[in-house]
């Protein structure tokens, strides 16, 4: 990773990524989401992601246009938590803000215990580098770094990172499928392919939480659904929590809970008893 150009690509990236960058369902009572969540052992956790009285309006020529209208919920260590609702219902807002890339005009979002919504750029940064990785729907690969330092990237980034991460990179790499294509530039890639390296990408340093946007939506059936295993795949063996934004159904019958907004509000709150019960899930008291 030592060209002229490389570089380049590496700072306009960082500057990007630090700025930003047929199922039975179980309804869970809305209180019992606020507080600390049990998990199966059921001792008293504190949520890996917390979100209280979350509004956020925006300015429409003379009117205020409210986004989000008063959220609340908690997702504890380790759930899978899939996030639906129609064009506009707010998803992609609320995923927004859960990542730290906007500002709530109120309440807050606490992630692993740190309030990060008005948190000062250097520091949201700091919190959000090592706390969240992220896969796109669009995949976000730099098209001049191969496959191999596009999951290098975060690692790098990041200032606390003292040992190499050659060796997961080329672990994360080998365990999508892309062992043999490690050299590879991104337009030399297939869709599914670019989205498996994003997919290693957003596990490279570990973090706690996965935050994906409609992760198979730019993909066809069979793509998608291999892009989904591996994502299931690699969030058990890493443990992380999961929350997915989308719009799919199918999708979301994969998920330990399912959380329906509309109009800016939460409409439905479900634990999914059929899914996987590899994660820890919240429980109705």
């Amino acid at each position: 990773m030592a060209s002229t150009q490389t570089q380049r690509d590496n700072g306009y990236y960082k500057k990007k990524f630090t700025s930003l960058h047929p199922y039975q369902s179980t309804k869970v009572k809305r209180s019992s989401l606020k507080g600390a969540a049990l998990s199966e052992a059921g001792s008293t956790v504190a949520p890996m992601i917390a979100v209280e009285g979350l509004r956020k309006s925006i300015r429409n020529g003379s009117r205020m246009v409210d986004i989000l209208k008063g959220i609340d919920f908690t997702v504890p260590q380790g759930q899978f938590a899939a996030i639906m609702g129609a064009s506009g219902s707010g998803k992609s807002t609320l995923l927004g803000l859960l990542a730290g890339l906007d500002t709530p005009s109120a309440g807050d979002v606490r992630l692993n215990g740190t309030a990060i919504s008005y948190l000062p750029e250097d520091r949201l940064a700091q919190v959000r580098g090592k706390t969240i990785g992220f896969v796109f729907q669009s995949y976000q690969l730099i098209p001049t770094l191969t496959a191999l330092e596009n999951v290098l990237l975060p690692h790098e980034l990041n200032a606390d990172a003292k040992v190499s991460g050659l060796t997961r990179a080329r672990e994360l790499l080998t365990s999508v499928g892309l062992g043999d294509r490690m050299e590879h530039y991104p337009v030399q890639l297939s869709g599914g392919e670019q989205q498996r390296v994003a997919l290693a990408r957003a596990f490279i340093l570990r973090p706690p939480i996965v935050l994906a946007d409609e992760p198979t939506g730019n993909l066809d059936t069979t793509n998608g659904t291999h892009v989904l295993e591996l994502l299931l795949n690699l969030n058990k063996t890493e443990g992380t929590t999961l929350v997915l934004v989308t719009h799919d159904p199918m999708l979301a019958s994969y998920a330990d809970r399912r959380i329906v907004l509309s109009d800016g509000r939460i409409v439905s709150d479900e634990l999914n008893s059929a899914a996987d019960p590899r994660q820890a899930t919240a429980v109705a008291q």
